[in-house]
């Protein structure tokens, strides 16, 4: 066993499994707190219209920073991976961040998936030490549907921190401590992905086989949602789920999906909602496992992995 995975065993025999302060703000709470000087809303939201527009300058909560995702992502062969302690730490410091900096991630609010980039950005900033952390619940979408207002003026400037991100190992789980949890059984193993991954009926395209890993649990990110909504269910019902899934508090548990991206959800449920003190994150999950060769299960042949390979060649993966 992993002394990593026995310390945190013996601390979940005595820490409460209680909520975190505040993990998640509606869009009151959020707007009654826009007056504070120290506060950073970060909008992570991607992407341009036709015309070349970014979601922050087609609206954005006022005094908001624009913050988009694909910064706090790695390469496109491997996008699980955190970016280069260099570049989170630019990142980071351009966004005026230090580790007591309260901090409010805001994304669009459309659906379970989109909820992961807010969760992911979330993980990054705390396994990196930043301490006051929340997201805003239901994002701009939520903003929008409580009457709240937009604004479309430039972002405005803040002080660069000289703020250096050090992981907490704690929170980031590596491949070897996968491969010692599967040796030891010390560790829950979570794969938030969707059913057609976890049996290995497709397979993300940067990924070399499709399946899980061997031992895993699949819990789907998605369940944490009203169907067809971006807003994460109220505590008392994901305190249902998880215990209808077999989740132990007193177990170490760690969290995984294709690119840490589902993944970020299920750790924040289970560590910021629910306050499960032992729950960790595979940042590169299983695009990384498989192309190292690791063991896998659910394995579908080989003319099965041959037909998803032209599904792939021709854009229908």
């Amino acid at each position: 066993m992993s002394l990593r995975f026995l310390i945190t065993g013996l601390l979940a025999l005595w820490l409460p499994l209680a909520a975190t302060a505040a993990p998640l703000l509606s869009p009151a709470q959020l707007s009654a707190r826009l007056a504070e000087p120290s506060l950073r809303v970060l909008d992570i939201r991607a992407g341009k219209d036709e015309a070349g527009r970014t979601p922050y300058e087609l609206g954005h909560i006022a005094g908001s920073l624009p913050a988009p995702y694909p910064r706090w992502r790695g390469p496109a062969d491997n996008p699980g991976q955190l970016p280069a302690p260099q570049a989170l730490a630019a990142l980071v410091q351009s966004l005026g961040i230090t580790a007591d900096t309260p901090v409010v991630v805001v994304h669009e609010g459309k659906d379970a998936t989109d909820f992961g980039a807010a969760a992911r950005v979330y993980w990054t900033l705390k396994a990196s030490g930043v301490r006051d952390l929340a997201i805003l619940n239901g994002g701009v979408r939520a903003w929008r549907a409580a009457g709240l207002p937009l604004a479309t003026g430039a972002a405005p400037a803040v002080a660069r921190s000289n703020f250096v991100p050090e992981l907490d190992p704690h929170l980031v789980a590596t491949r070897t401590e996968i491969q010692q949890a599967l040796q030891s059984g010390s560790a829950l193993l979570l794969d938030a992905r969707p059913q057609r991954f976890f049996l290995g009926r497709t397979r993300h395209a940067a990924a070399t086989t499709p399946g899980t890993i061997a031992g895993a649990r699949n819990l789907e990110h998605g369940q944490w949602f009203a169907k067809d909504s971006g807003v994460l269910l109220e505590a008392a019902a994901a305190r249902q789920i998880a215990a209808a899934q077999g989740v132990d508090a007193t177990q170490p548990a760690v969290s995984f999906c294709n690119t840490g991206h589902w993944a970020a959800t299920n750790w924040f449920v289970l560590s910021e909602v629910l306050g499960h003190p032992n729950v960790s994150l595979y940042p590169e999950s299983i695009v990384d496992w498989s192309q190292a060769g690791e063991p896998m299960t659910n394995v579908p042949g080989r003319l099965y992995q041959f037909w998803l390979q032209l599904k792939e060649a021709t854009g229908n993966l």
